[in-house]
Order: structure tokens, then sequence, then C-alpha cells
């Protein structure tokens, strides 16, 4: 089906009302939960063709993530969409105020490859659950698990209720010249002005998550071991390809030198003497990405890795040091499995090059020290982040998960996704026995001595 008679179609399916009933949206949830789970076989095989992602990581973050907010959503669902009650003025006496939420209409989710299942689907799941038609637009760099996703949408749902659009650059061009409801862009910020820019002519609403150069900070009161542990899993997991991994290590000069030994340890403990040969590492998207990358890894010096396996586009995780803050792999997004590391001697200097930066999507502290989380929490603007840990803080359903200024805007997960892809709108519900005259000219005296006391 051509894109423009898509949307058309779409909008005219939305306007017959199915999915403003609960039960429906419930239903589909329940039908997208049972057919991944009778697609799990399928859907590895596909990230394993376009990431070399190991069965374990693939049902750890994506299909496992994927579960887990079906399940969520299923649940709670009816307590999101139920009216909110609020307080209503003496001055609108007697009447009833409340918030009640509709659906957008028709959406567009553009998703990334990087995670091209579970970015795909968890705003779908808000966006049906809040009771939206929905257009998908997998990632053209995951070709295997974008004809999984259209293929699983198919056996769904009509694709007058959710439909996917594959292809490239052109397939991307002519869904931004569509005239939807919402918009919703994970991936990079170029793209995400562009998007930003195409929604501006329609006055479409947009949640963009995007990304940026998130700071792990590592002060001399960390436990140094289990800092390394988290820290070298949630930068090396999907070989750096995640938007929320550390990007750059900030470390307390009196505590670098160990620091970086036991980084060295756990790169042995998690994947073997040599990486490169290790089946569950994974490898980068394709070729463009893993020269960018190699080609970073030429800023500072190699203290642990370094190794590359040009033929199947994978690169060892590394750490650089000897780095300075004008190096190439300190101006760009790395999304790679490279860790550079500077130095600091007092948490000062961290704050006043985080805050002289882009605000990040993410941010992680490994202290034990409660004044210097509180410092560095009061004074550094982030999308979200961890104290202690490396990445979690976005595996959960009851917290949103989003950016902030050039890192995105908007949130979502579980009921935020839910408020994300609904607009709640403010009603009051007036009753007739009464009506205070107070308004209505002519204006007296003893009228405005009575507004003044009910509008104190």
């Amino acid at each position: 089906m051509e894109i423009e008679a898509l949307v058309r179609k779409q909008r005219d399916w939305f306007a017959l009302g199915k999915t403003r009933s609960i039960s429906f949206r419930i239903g589909a949830l329940q039908t997208l939960k049972k057919e991944i789970l009778g697609s799990r076989a399928e859907i590895e095989a596909a990230l394993a063709a376009d990431l070399g992602k190991s069965a374990f990581e693939t049902y750890m973050c994506e299909i496992g993530m994927v579960l887990s907010e079906l399940h969520f959503m299923i649940r709670h669902v009816r307590s999101f969409a139920k009216d909110g009650r609020v307080p209503t003025p003496l001055a609108q006496f007697h009447a009833k105020s409340f918030t009640s939420a509709e659906p957008h209409g028709v959406v567009l989710v553009m998703a990334p490859w990087n995670y091209p299942f579970m970015l795909a689907l968890e705003p779908v799941i808000g966006a049906i659950a809040a009771g939206n038609c929905v257009v998908v637009k997998p990632s053209a760099y995951a070709p295997a698990t974008s004809a999984v996703i259209a293929g699983l949408l198919r056996r769904c749902f009509s694709p007058h209720f959710v439909a996917a659009v594959e292809g490239g650059r052109a397939e991307n061009t002519k869904l931004l010249e569509q005239k939807f409801d919402f918009i919703f862009f994970t991936g990079s910020k170029a793209v995400g002005q562009l998007v930003m820019e195409k929604a501006a002519h329609n006055l479409t609403p947009v949640c963009l998550e995007l990304g940026g150069k998130s700071p792990c900070i590592v002060d001399e009161t960390a436990n140094l071991r289990l800092a390394a542990r988290r820290i070298v899993f949630g930068k090396y997991l999907n070989l750096g390809q995640t938007c929320v991994a550390p990007d750059y290590l900030f470390v307390q000069e009196s505590v670098k030198e160990p620091l970086l030994r036991e980084i060295e340890r756990c790169i042995y403990r998690q994947f073997g003497a040599d990486p490169l040969k290790n089946p569950d590492y994974g490898k980068m998207i394709n070729e463009k990405h893993f020269q960018r990358v190699c080609r970073l890894m030429e800023s500072g010096a190699i203290r642990t890795g370094g190794a590359v396996d040009t033929e199947h586009l994978r690169i060892a995780p590394t750490v650089l040091t000897d780095i300075r803050p004008s190096d190439p792999v300190m101006q760009e997004e790395i999304f790679g499995p490279l860790l550079p590391v500077l130095t600091f001697r007092d948490i000062s200097e961290v704050i006043t090059y985080v805050n002289g930066h882009d605000k990040p999507l993410a941010l992680y502290l490994f202290t034990r020290s409660r004044a210097t989380g509180r410092k560095v929490l009061g004074a550094c603007s982030f999308g979200g982040g961890c104290i202690n840990d490396t990445i979690i803080h976005l595996a959960t359903s009851r917290m949103p998960f989003g950016g902030v200024g050039a890192s995105g805007m908007g949130g979502y997960h579980g009921k935020a996704s839910f408020d994300l892809f609904s607009h709640r709108r403010s009603i009051v519900k007036k009753y007739n026995w009464i009506d205070l005259p107070i308004r209505y000219q002519p204006y007296t005296s003893w009228k405005r001595t009575l507004l003044e006391l009910f509008l104190r």
C-alpha cells in the first residue's frame, strides 16, 4: 500500500472509534504479546544477522524488555485511562472538574538500528495502549529485524490499525511529508533536527529520543572493583552501540591506575582473552560505522584492546588514555566499544566540563559520598542515570526514560508512554440548579467584593 494511502486509511479507521475501547486496546496488546512469544526464534535469528547478538543478549535487551512492557501495560492501562478528578474552584460552584485522556490519532514511530526490535515496539505498545493507530518505520540498517517486525505486525493487526513501512531514506522522506498527529523518533541528533523541522510544517508534536556524550564519573570513594564490573558491562554491551552507554570516563587522579587495572581484569573476565573470538560479543552494524569508530581509536593511547576484525566488523573492548578534550573521540558520540579516560582532582572540574557541553542523555556517578552525589545531581542536567551503576535506569516501566536539551525531548515507558501518546483534556461539568451572577454585566461593587473573595 502506498504511504499516503496507508495514512489516509488509518485516519478513516481511527474515526470509527474502535480504538477508544479499553477492552480493544488490551486485546490488541495481548495479541502482540502472544505473537512475540511464538516468534522468539525468528527474532533471535534476525538480531544475530543484523548485529551478531547472542540469544541471551537478545532476550535480556530486546525481547524480554518488550514483554515486560507489554505485561505492565496490559495490567495497568485501565487505571491509566480513567478520568482524573480535580478540585473545582469556589468561583465555579457548582461543578465537577476532571481530566480525560484521548488518543492523538494516527502516530508515526521511527526506530533506530542499535536495538531495532525493542526500540520499535516499546513506543508502539504505548501508542496502542493510548488508543492510536500506528505507522512504524523500522531501521533499514537492520534489514532482517525490519522484515521480522513487518511480518509480526501483519500477523497481529490490520494495516488500518498498525502497519510497518520498510525501506530507507526515500520512505523516511515520504513518511515525513504526511500529516501525522504525533511523531516518535529515536536516532541521531542530526536526523532528529530534520524530523522536528518536517513536523513543524504541520505543527505536529514530537518526542525525540536522541543521544549524546554520556559521562561516567568515578571518585576516590567508589568501590572500584564493582564500579569496573558495571562500567565494562554498560560500555561494551552491544559493542557500545547503546545510546545510554558511558561515552567517556572521568576518574579521580588518585584512583586512576587501580580503576584501570580493575577494568582490564573485568574485560578479560566478561569477554575472554580474545573478545574477537567470543561468539556472544556481537558486531558493528555496518562497514561505514566500523570505519568511523576505528578512526576515533587514533585519539590518545591504547591502554587495553585495540584489536579489530575487518571481515566481521568487530572491534575489541578498548580503553584509551592520554585523552585531551580536543581529541576527535571527545567531539562526537562514540557509539562503539571505545572508552576514553580523563582525570580530575576535584569534582567541581567534572561539573564544569559536563555543564560546558550539550546536556547528555545519561550520567553515571560512582561514589560512596552522599555529599558528592547531591552536588552532582544538583548541578548537572541530564536525561537520566544511575549512582553506582550504568544503563539500568531505562530497564523499568515505572519511570520515564528520555532526554533533555540536545539529547531529546519527551519521555516514555509505562504510564509515561500512555501519557505521551495521549492528549489529556481539561473538562468542567457545570450543574444547572444554580448560576452565580457575579461574572455577568452589569458589574457592581457588591459583585467586585464577591469576586475578590472567590479569587484570593
